[in-house]
């Protein structure tokens, strides 16, 4: 029989590990799969250690490292001829895995993932941001790059491109989806079913804490893929719109509030632009007007984050899934 090794990197999930493991292993047993469960923890301060052993899942400790380091020592101590990346906030449906290699056997790619959604739970603006993410259109679709909430290649990918890169602190799933394309790999995603992510952010703070986080990586990933366009984007606009912020509180200072205001409506054009992209697919107005003001934060959030990146200063967090 071949074999699945799951890897899972967590820093204190104890409220998610055990649904996450148990949906992993049915997955696994539906696609007629050996499965090998490995959690590596980052030093969390509460039982989820404990309840993965529970769950089966064999678990190392590696507290004070990056994500990266978690996944690499994850597949450097797995055996299987599969290698899967979940996080431990994930819920994957039953036909996860069989879905995938369904793929896989018909020729129709190398790495895989499907789609990501919250569950009805969340606060709108965690249900909103995710979904913004979800696609349209053909059921199977090719990317450049894909997120690692879920995640399956053949061990000889993984091992082609040496692995995720230890040094980042966020952006490392983007970089190592990156070099698997660069090197080759066909990369494509399922639209349905999706896997369900449980640790939305349940609070605004929660919100804006992980996106200052996410966006600390733009910099780094600038440094090593190289200057392009596509990677240069989005902090520029970022840059832009603390610019316009500057230019908009000084025309009102000196008395020009007409300038002030064209120049914040001008400031409000990018976030409106990325909404629009992203929520049409959805006919959804609401999601519109709730996708822009979220970009809008996100674009403010992401310029101070690069900005603080090149005094390599950018917001910690402990590495998890």
């Amino acid at each position: 029989m071949n074999q699945v090794s799951i890897v899972i990197p967590m820093f204190n999930e104890a409220r998610h590990i055990g649904r996450t493991l148990d949906a992993a292993r049915k997955a696994a047993h539906c696609a007629g799969l050996g499965c090998e469960l490995i959690v590596v923890d980052n030093g969390s301060s509460d039982n989820g250690p404990a309840i993965a052993r529970q769950h089966g899942a064999q678990v190392l400790s590696l507290p004070g490292v990056a994500i990266g380091a978690l996944r690499n020592q994850g597949a450097q101590v797995s055996h299987g001829e599969w290698l899967a990346f979940l996080d431990a906030d994930i819920e994957v449906p039953d036909n996860w895995l069989d879905l995938l290699l369904g793929l896989q056997r018909r020729g129709e790619g190398d790495v895989f993932a499907l789609d990501c959604d919250t569950p009805r739970q969340a606060p709108w603006f965690a249900h909103a941001w995710q979904r913004r993410t979800l696609r349209a259109g053909q059921t199977v679709q090719d990317c450049t790059w894909l997120p690692t909430p879920n995640l399956l290649m053949r061990r000889t990918w993984f091992d082609q491109v040496g692995g995720f890169d230890e040094r980042l602190r966020t952006g490392e799933d983007k970089d190592f989806t990156l070099r698997l394309h660069e090197a080759g790999a066909r990369l494509r995603v399922l639209r349905q079913p999706v896997v369900l992510h449980w640790g939305f952010e349940g609070s605004w703070g929660e919100w804006l804490g992980k996106e200052m986080w996410r966006q600390g990586s733009h910099l780094q990933l600038l440094r090593s893929h190289g200057v392009s366009l596509r990677l240069l984007r989005f902090p520029l606009l970022s840059v832009g719109a603390w610019v316009l912020d500057a230019m908009a509180l000084s025309a009102l200072l000196d008395g020009f509030p007409h300038v002030a205001l064209a120049l914040l409506l001008i400031n409000a054009l990018p976030a409106l632009v990325l909404s629009l992209r992203q929520s049409l697919k959805h006919h959804d107005t609401l999601l519109t007007l709730q996708l822009w003001g979220l970009h809008w934060l996100r674009l403010h959030l992401a310029g101070a984050a690069f900005i603080l990146s090149l005094f390599n200063r950018t917001a910690r967090r402990p590495a998890r899934g």
